[in-house]
Protein backbone atom coordinates (compact mmCIF):
# COMPACT_ATOMS: atom_id res chain seq x y z
CA UNK A 1 0.00 0.00 0.00
CA UNK A 2 1.18 3.53 -0.76
CA UNK A 3 1.94 5.80 2.17
CA UNK A 4 0.46 8.84 0.38
CA UNK A 5 -2.17 10.74 2.34
CA UNK A 6 -2.31 14.05 0.46
CA UNK A 7 -2.33 14.83 -3.25
CA UNK A 8 -1.37 18.40 -4.20
CA UNK A 9 -2.10 19.98 -7.56
CA UNK A 10 -0.89 23.00 -9.44
CA UNK A 11 -3.83 25.14 -10.61
CA UNK A 12 -3.66 26.90 -14.02
CA UNK A 13 -2.30 24.62 -16.73
CA UNK A 14 -3.05 21.53 -14.63
CA UNK A 15 -6.67 21.66 -13.45
CA UNK A 16 -7.90 24.37 -15.82
CA UNK A 17 -6.68 26.49 -18.69
CA UNK A 18 -7.35 29.79 -20.46
CA UNK A 19 -10.09 29.49 -23.07
CA UNK A 20 -8.41 30.00 -26.42
CA UNK A 21 -5.15 31.74 -25.57
CA UNK A 22 -3.95 34.60 -23.40
CA UNK A 23 -3.59 36.69 -26.57
CA UNK A 24 -7.19 36.00 -27.57
CA UNK A 25 -8.41 37.36 -24.25
CA UNK A 26 -6.00 40.30 -24.14
CA UNK A 27 -6.88 41.42 -27.66
CA UNK A 28 -10.63 41.00 -27.20
CA UNK A 29 -10.48 43.54 -24.35
CA UNK A 30 -8.15 45.80 -26.33
CA UNK A 31 -10.56 46.08 -29.26
CA UNK A 32 -12.61 48.95 -27.72
CA UNK A 33 -9.32 50.84 -27.39
CA UNK A 34 -8.71 50.68 -31.13
CA UNK A 35 -6.53 47.57 -31.27
CA UNK A 36 -7.42 45.28 -34.17
CA UNK A 37 -6.55 41.62 -33.73
CA UNK A 38 -4.73 39.91 -36.58
CA UNK A 39 -3.09 36.48 -36.73
CA UNK A 40 0.38 38.04 -36.62
CA UNK A 41 -0.52 40.29 -33.67
CA UNK A 42 -2.09 37.36 -31.82
CA UNK A 43 1.09 35.36 -32.27
CA UNK A 44 3.23 38.31 -31.16
CA UNK A 45 1.14 38.87 -28.01
CA UNK A 46 1.36 35.21 -27.05
CA UNK A 47 5.13 35.21 -27.52
CA UNK A 48 5.52 38.49 -25.62
CA UNK A 49 3.40 37.18 -22.76
CA UNK A 50 5.46 34.01 -22.39
CA UNK A 51 8.64 36.07 -22.29
CA UNK A 52 7.28 38.68 -19.87
CA UNK A 53 5.85 36.03 -17.55
CA UNK A 54 9.09 34.05 -17.60
CA UNK A 55 11.21 37.14 -16.86
CA UNK A 56 8.99 38.47 -14.05
CA UNK A 57 10.23 38.23 -10.45
CA UNK A 58 8.52 35.70 -8.15
CA UNK A 59 5.11 36.93 -6.95
CA UNK A 60 6.24 37.37 -3.34
CA UNK A 61 5.35 40.52 -1.42
CA UNK A 62 6.44 41.76 2.01
CA UNK A 63 2.96 42.85 3.10
CA UNK A 64 0.27 41.20 5.20
CA UNK A 65 -2.67 43.60 4.97
CA UNK A 66 -5.20 42.07 2.51
CA UNK A 67 -5.81 45.33 0.66
CA UNK A 68 -2.08 45.99 0.27
CA UNK A 69 -1.50 42.42 -0.86
CA UNK A 70 -4.12 42.67 -3.59
CA UNK A 71 -2.62 45.95 -4.72
CA UNK A 72 0.83 44.33 -4.94
CA UNK A 73 -0.60 41.46 -6.97
CA UNK A 74 -2.30 43.91 -9.30
CA UNK A 75 0.89 45.90 -9.80
CA UNK A 76 2.84 42.70 -10.47
CA UNK A 77 0.44 41.80 -13.25
CA UNK A 78 0.35 45.40 -14.52
CA UNK A 79 4.09 45.20 -15.17
CA UNK A 80 3.68 41.95 -17.12
CA UNK A 81 0.79 43.15 -19.29
CA UNK A 82 2.47 46.52 -19.84
CA UNK A 83 5.63 44.67 -20.90
CA UNK A 84 3.59 42.67 -23.42
CA UNK A 85 2.13 45.71 -25.15
CA UNK A 86 5.36 47.67 -24.88
CA UNK A 87 6.81 44.95 -27.12
CA UNK A 88 3.94 44.64 -29.59
CA UNK A 89 2.52 48.18 -29.60
CA UNK A 90 1.18 50.39 -26.83
CA UNK A 91 -2.15 52.19 -27.14
CA UNK A 92 -4.00 55.06 -25.43
CA UNK A 93 -6.11 54.21 -22.40
CA UNK A 94 -3.89 51.34 -21.32
CA UNK A 95 -4.56 51.86 -17.59
CA UNK A 96 -8.32 51.52 -18.10
CA UNK A 97 -7.74 48.55 -20.37
CA UNK A 98 -5.62 46.79 -17.75
CA UNK A 99 -8.28 47.23 -15.06
CA UNK A 100 -10.81 45.50 -17.29
CA UNK A 101 -8.65 42.59 -18.38
CA UNK A 102 -7.26 42.00 -14.88
CA UNK A 103 -10.73 41.80 -13.38
CA UNK A 104 -11.87 39.54 -16.23
CA UNK A 105 -9.47 36.81 -15.13
CA UNK A 106 -10.84 36.89 -11.58
CA UNK A 107 -13.92 34.88 -12.57
CA UNK A 108 -14.56 31.63 -14.44
CA UNK A 109 -15.59 33.13 -17.78
CA UNK A 110 -12.14 32.93 -19.41
CA UNK A 111 -11.13 29.62 -17.81
CA UNK A 112 -12.12 26.05 -18.65
CA UNK A 113 -11.62 22.78 -16.80
CA UNK A 114 -9.68 20.02 -18.46
CA UNK A 115 -11.99 17.09 -19.28
CA UNK A 116 -10.34 14.79 -16.70
CA UNK A 117 -10.24 17.26 -13.79
CA UNK A 118 -13.53 16.65 -11.97
CA UNK A 119 -13.55 12.87 -12.35
CA UNK A 120 -9.98 12.64 -11.03
CA UNK A 121 -10.63 14.84 -8.01
CA UNK A 122 -13.85 13.03 -7.09
CA UNK A 123 -12.11 9.67 -7.44
CA UNK A 124 -9.24 10.69 -5.18
CA UNK A 125 -11.65 12.09 -2.58
CA UNK A 126 -13.64 8.85 -2.62
CA UNK A 127 -10.43 6.93 -1.96
CA UNK A 128 -9.84 8.99 1.18
CA UNK A 129 -7.04 11.26 0.00
CA UNK A 130 -6.82 14.83 1.22
CA UNK A 131 -6.48 17.31 -1.63
CA UNK A 132 -4.57 20.58 -1.80
CA UNK A 133 -3.44 23.18 -4.30
CA UNK A 134 0.06 24.64 -4.43
CA UNK A 135 0.15 27.49 -6.93
CA UNK A 136 1.95 30.68 -7.88
CA UNK A 137 -1.46 32.13 -8.77
CA UNK A 138 -2.64 35.23 -6.87
CA UNK A 139 -5.68 35.65 -4.60
CA UNK A 140 -8.02 35.72 -7.61
CA UNK A 141 -7.59 31.95 -7.57
CA UNK A 142 -10.19 31.62 -4.83
CA UNK A 143 -12.96 33.15 -6.94
CA UNK A 144 -11.83 31.19 -10.01
CA UNK A 145 -11.99 27.91 -8.07
CA UNK A 146 -15.43 28.77 -6.77
CA UNK A 147 -16.69 29.74 -10.20
CA UNK A 148 -15.38 26.52 -11.76
CA UNK A 149 -16.96 24.37 -9.04
CA UNK A 150 -13.64 23.24 -7.55
CA UNK A 151 -13.49 25.11 -4.24
CA UNK A 152 -15.28 22.49 -2.12
CA UNK A 153 -13.08 19.66 -3.40
CA UNK A 154 -9.88 21.01 -1.84
CA UNK A 155 -8.92 20.89 1.81
CA UNK A 156 -6.22 23.55 1.42
CA UNK A 157 -5.09 26.16 -1.09
CA UNK A 158 -1.52 27.47 -0.77
CA UNK A 159 -0.61 30.38 -3.04
CA UNK A 160 2.68 32.21 -3.35
CA UNK A 161 1.48 35.70 -2.44
CA UNK A 162 0.03 34.50 0.87
CA UNK A 163 2.81 32.00 1.59
CA UNK A 164 5.53 34.55 0.79
CA UNK A 165 7.25 31.80 -1.17
CA UNK A 166 6.88 30.72 -4.77
CA UNK A 167 7.49 27.47 -6.58
CA UNK A 168 10.03 26.01 -7.13
CA UNK A 169 11.24 27.13 -3.67
CA UNK A 170 10.83 24.33 -1.09
CA UNK A 171 9.19 26.64 1.47
CA UNK A 172 5.83 26.82 -0.30
CA UNK A 173 5.66 23.02 -0.39
CA UNK A 174 6.61 22.79 3.29
CA UNK A 175 3.91 25.28 4.25
CA UNK A 176 1.37 23.21 2.36
CA UNK A 177 2.56 20.03 4.09
CA UNK A 178 2.23 21.71 7.49
CA UNK A 179 -1.41 22.53 6.80
CA UNK A 180 -2.10 18.81 6.46
CA UNK A 181 0.26 17.76 9.27
CA UNK A 182 2.02 15.25 7.03
CA UNK A 183 5.61 14.48 6.16
CA UNK A 184 6.99 15.02 2.67
CA UNK A 185 6.95 11.29 1.84
CA UNK A 186 3.21 11.21 2.57
CA UNK A 187 2.40 13.60 -0.28
CA UNK A 188 2.44 13.73 -4.07
CA UNK A 189 2.40 16.92 -6.13
CA UNK A 190 1.02 17.04 -9.68
CA UNK A 191 1.76 19.91 -12.05
CA UNK A 192 2.63 20.84 -15.62
CA UNK A 193 5.96 22.63 -15.08
CA UNK A 194 9.25 20.73 -14.99
CA UNK A 195 10.93 23.47 -12.97
CA UNK A 196 8.15 24.67 -10.68
CA UNK A 197 6.29 21.43 -10.07
CA UNK A 198 8.51 18.40 -10.66
CA UNK A 199 11.86 19.86 -9.59
CA UNK A 200 10.26 22.06 -6.93
CA UNK A 201 8.53 19.09 -5.33
CA UNK A 202 11.73 17.07 -5.38
CA UNK A 203 13.63 19.89 -3.66
CA UNK A 204 11.07 19.68 -0.85
CA UNK A 205 11.38 15.85 -0.76
CA UNK A 206 7.81 15.52 -2.08
CA UNK A 207 7.19 12.99 -4.83
CA UNK A 208 6.26 14.81 -8.02
CA UNK A 209 4.31 13.85 -11.12
CA UNK A 210 4.76 15.93 -14.27
CA UNK A 211 1.55 16.42 -16.22
CA UNK A 212 2.63 16.46 -19.85
CA UNK A 213 -0.48 16.36 -22.03
CA UNK A 214 1.50 17.02 -25.22
CA UNK A 215 4.10 14.29 -24.66
CA UNK A 216 7.03 16.73 -24.71
CA UNK A 217 8.84 15.38 -21.62
CA UNK A 218 8.56 11.59 -21.49
CA UNK A 219 9.99 9.99 -18.39
CA UNK A 220 9.29 7.79 -15.36
CA UNK A 221 7.58 10.64 -13.46
CA UNK A 222 5.46 11.87 -16.38
CA UNK A 223 1.73 11.38 -16.87
CA UNK A 224 -0.30 12.35 -19.93
CA UNK A 225 -3.54 12.97 -18.07
CA UNK A 226 -4.92 13.45 -14.59
CA UNK A 227 -6.73 10.13 -14.89
CA UNK A 228 -3.34 8.43 -14.40
CA UNK A 229 -2.79 9.91 -10.92
CA UNK A 230 -4.59 7.21 -8.91
CA UNK A 231 -2.75 4.38 -10.63
CA UNK A 232 0.62 6.07 -10.13
CA UNK A 233 -0.06 6.60 -6.44
CA UNK A 234 -1.10 2.99 -6.03
CA UNK A 235 2.23 1.93 -7.50
CA UNK A 236 4.32 3.97 -5.10
CA UNK A 237 6.15 2.09 -2.32
CA UNK A 238 4.50 2.09 1.10
CA UNK A 239 5.92 2.27 4.57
Amino acid sequence: MSSVKVVFFDAAGTLFHVKGSVADVYLSYAEPFGVRATPSLTHAVNEAFLRAFRDAPPPIFAVSDPAELKQCERLWWFDIVHNVFYRVGMFEGFDDYFDRVYDAFAGPHHWALYPDTLATLHSLKSQGFELGIISNFDTRLFTVLKGLGLADLFDTVTISSLARAAKPAPNIFRLALDQHAVDADEAVHVGDSVKDDLEGARAAKVRGLLLDREGSHPGPFTIKGLDEVSERIAGLPGD
